[in-house]
């Protein structure tokens, strides 16, 4: 049986480990020759230095210009992939423009201007798939700022999978994934809050970054699949 992605080219836009490296991973297994994009091209090349099925470029979603650079050098592309984000995080009185701004920029005009640039470069079949968040299904104080820009990527996606027909764009929704997003809160706390996320949600587990490039291989496979957030989320929202 050929691998899904047999022969096509996926564009995964990111840094190079979490999320964006278990995606890349998981397309170029599945057959897929994969250009890494991100802001730091330098540590993009080192860490996919060895790595034969994947390629690395330069983009920054903040800058338009960036992006319309990146087609003109990829050319045709099957799938797009965007894990890139900026959080904002912390209550309504302490929010700081700057970075709500950059949260928005980076998780969803960044994408709106990829599309804009690149839709035109997707191949036949192919697809975009940008990323959401569990903050925009649940809400508490804190995220407010990661809410409003997680429920606007949900609804790009499906914007975009209706101007975009029949280019296929979905977004995928992680819940709380063992990445080094939560580095921040030290050892013992990382330990204690994936402890009692692990106590509490349906699943009874934290997510890995695996479980979400399952999901975006899904998204990208699935020919009947569009306009849809996968939530990967364990059930988090339901407690």
């Amino acid at each position: 049986m050929a691998a899904p992605l047999q022969d096509r080219t996926v564009l995964v836009i990111g840094r190079g480990g979490g999320i964006a490296r278990a995606v890349t991973t998981a397309a170029r297994d599945a057959g897929a020759q994969v250009i890494a994009a991100g802001r730091d091209q330098e540590a993009l090349a080192k860490a996919y230095a060895e790595d034969a099925g994947v390629r690395t470029e330069y983009v920054d979603l903040t800058d338009e210009a960036t992006i319309a650079a990146l087609g003109e050098r990829i050319g045709s592309v099957d799938h797009i992939v965007s894990t890139a984000s900026a959080r904002a995080r912390g209550k309504l009185a302490d929010l700081d423009q700057e970075k709500v701004r950059l949260s928005f920029d980076t998780k969803v005009i960044g994408p709106l201007m990829l599309a804009k640039h690149l839709a035109v470069r997707i191949s036949e079949g192919g697809s975009f798939t940008l990323f959401s968040g569990v903050a925009a299904a649940k809400i508490a104080v804190g995220t407010l700022a990661v809410a409003i820009t997680n429920g606007a990527a949900d609804v790009l996606a499906r914007s975009l999978a209706l101007e975009l027909a029949p280019i296929r764009v979905n977004a995928v929704s992680p819940g709380v994934i063992d990445t080094g997003a939560w580095d921040a809160l030290g050892d013992a706390g990382k330990a204690d809050y994936f402890e009692d996320m692990s106590t509490r949600n349906p699943a009874r587990r934290i997510g890995t970054t695996d479980d979400i490039a399952a999901a975006v291989l899904f998204a990208m496979t699935n020919t009947f699949l569009t306009g849809t957030t996968l939530r990967i989320d364990g059930g988090e929202p339901l407690i």
